[in-house]
């Protein structure tokens, strides 16, 4: 049974406060901030959301990690790049963590950043040692509803699914809110357009890796966790008890003493 600090659950940082600032890469302006000491923890948010995401749990781990939280391109804060796949994510980091000098590097990432995690765990094995990706989501079979590929065109306006809130959000926060449709539509082709690694890169991944998955997760089939877990070797499994897709603003204490005690321990 765990026990938790009540007071810590109020705590949590005020995204754009703690002096946020842009580094280039690839000619597109990206943001992030970074918050305590010690080895790099770097955290990558889900589709269509920020740095925000993890506004209860950075508190915690910045007592433990040099935490760097980044805003993906197009995303809160960050510039547009031209488009968007899974590859130029994962090529935009990776000039990231080199631009920066960092030596060793832990990921922690949410759906669309647990896919970036993964990927850049796979092709940086060189500075990723440990890497934590929630609610994954690395091929199309592994999405609880059937997908109709024929819904994600030029001609649909992904606006109309956004809440109100949402779009409100981003136009006062992207410096280029002008290109928030084409945004959402390559964001939607995104998803469907198959695995972000195939089944052997999955296995070759060589970080410590440990996947972390809600048992009511709306998106990902639990099966679909299982079998990333048991393809790469040395993996580790944590399925969260009521837990939903994705969990840091819902379970913040939960996520931290796991992200903590797989990220610590020898």
């Amino acid at each position: 049974m765990f026990c938790f600090n009540k007071a810590f659950t109020q705590k949590e940082i005020e995204y754009g406060s703690n002096n946020g600032q842009y580094i280039s890469i690839y000619n597109t302006g990206i943001y992030y901030e970074e918050y305590g000491e010690g080895t790099p923890l770097m955290l990558f948010h889900g589709s269509e959301a920020s740095i925000e995401y993890f506004r209860m749990v950075i508190p915690e781990l910045s007592d433990h990690f040099r935490v760097i939280a980044v805003d993906a391109p197009g995303h809160g804060r960050s510039y547009h790049a031209d488009s968007i796949s899974d590859q130029l994510l994962c090529d935009y980091m990776s000039e990231m963590i080199d631009l920066m000098e960092l030596d060793s590097v832990y990921l922690f990432g949410c759906s669309l950043g647990a896919n970036l995690a993964m990927h850049l765990a796979y092709e940086r094995p060189d500075k990723v040692k440990r890497v934590i990706g929630e609610g994954t989501i690395l091929a199309v079979e592994g999405y609880r509803n059937e997908i109709d590929a024929n819904e994600m065109t030029e001609n649909i306006a992904q606006m109309e699914r956004m809440p109100k809130w949402w779009i409100d959000k981003y136009n006062r926060l992207n410096p280029e809110k002008e290109l928030m449709t084409k945004f959402l539509n390559d964001l939607s082709r995104m998803r469907f357009d198959g695995p972000t690694l195939t089944d052997s890169e999955v296995k070759n991944i060589k970080a410590r890796t440990l996947i972390i998955m809600g048992d009511r997760d709306w998106a990902i089939k639990l099966e679909y966790g299982l079998e990333l877990y048991r393809s790469i070797k040395g993996s580790e499994f944590c399925v969260i008890p009521n837990g939903a897709h994705c969990l840091c603003d819902k379970k913040p204490d939960l996520v931290n003493r796991i992200i903590i005690d797989f990220l610590t321990k020898e």
